[in-house]
């Protein structure tokens, strides 16, 4: 053992944890860059047609878009608020 040994840092090469490092971004922009173009878009035009008809946050709709292999997925989940009851309506004859 030299002297020198007791400044390097013990523990994995510094080409494995690079290596590591690089596959874990890859794997990361790959993730992301599977997502088709028009999806950013798609979220938008989906929170606008739902919140014309009721009225709820853009943070209680989510869309998620999933690809495995060949079936896509495209999932779209609504909090809709808790609606109170409509008072019966009265009817006269006469």
């Amino acid at each position: 053992m030299s002297i020198f040994d007791f400044f390097r840092p013990r523990g994995q090469p510094s080409a494995t944890a690079a290596k590591e490092r690089l596959q874990i971004l890859l794997a990361h922009e790959r993730s992301t860059a599977a997502a088709p173009d028009y999806l950013p878009k798609l979220q938008r035009e989906i929170i606008d047609l739902v919140t014309k008809y009721v009225q709820v946050a853009d943070d209680k709709i989510s869309v998620h878009y999933a690809n495995a292999g060949s079936v896509s997925t495209l999932e779209v989940n609504v909090e809709l608020p808790v609606m109170e009851p409509a008072a019966p309506m009265r009817r006269s004859f006469g």
